[in-house]
């Protein structure tokens, strides 16, 4: 593990190989992985589960009721909100927000609390998430409508749902795209 002198990293719960950039703040109450870099300008509140070989990009906060499970890539500046209702001074309910393995979310998105972000799902750089997104698709624009299925390498899937990068193919179940 490696933290920047000039970070507050007061979490004692910091998985193997980890690092943690210049001025991040991480709670003690938070949980991250091995082999995570969280860059600089970063914050970590206490109710939080970061899983193993997340990236988390400058000026992100992470607060309570968020968990980003394994391998999940998170853009510059993106905005995560906990409180569906917000008024200061209040008590209120946390939303718990799940990004699902393999996620991307891009530069300056923002994702609204409550909803989960399927595996391998792609948040374009700008985008309003409003609701859930399914595993394997692309999301742009605002409010974020979906735009093309991908694969797990992040390709996107061609009109018979197969990625010519990895030459992997999927097809639709439940409407759901599922590898073969």
């Amino acid at each position: 593990m490696k933290i920047h002198p000039t970070s507050d990293v007061q979490s004692k719960k910091i998985g193997d190989d980890t690092v943690i950039w210049q001025y991040t703040i991480v709670l003690p109450g938070a949980t991250i992985g091995n082999n995570c870099n969280i860059n600089s300008h970063c914050f970590v509140e206490n109710d939080v589960f970061i899983g193993n070989s997340v990236t988390i990009k400058c000026g992100v906060y992470i607060w309570d009721g968020i968990t980003v499970e394994d391998n999940v890539h998170i853009g510059p500046n993106v905005t995560f909100t906990n409180d569906l209702y917000p008024r200061s001074k209040h008590n209120f309910e946390i939303s718990k927000t799940i990004l699902k393995h393999g996620a991307s979310v891009g530069a300056n998105a923002t994702i609204i609390a409550g909803i989960t972000i399927g595996a391998f799902a792609l948040i374009g750089a700008g985008s309003v998430v409003t609701k859930n997104i399914p595993n394997n698709t692309l999301w742009m624009g605002n409010p974020a409508r979906q735009k093309a299925y991908v694969c797990d390498c992040g390709q996107k899937l061609d009109e018979s749902l197969h990625c010519k990068k990895c030459n992997s193919d999927y097809k639709i179940v439940n409407d759901c795209v599922v590898k073969q």
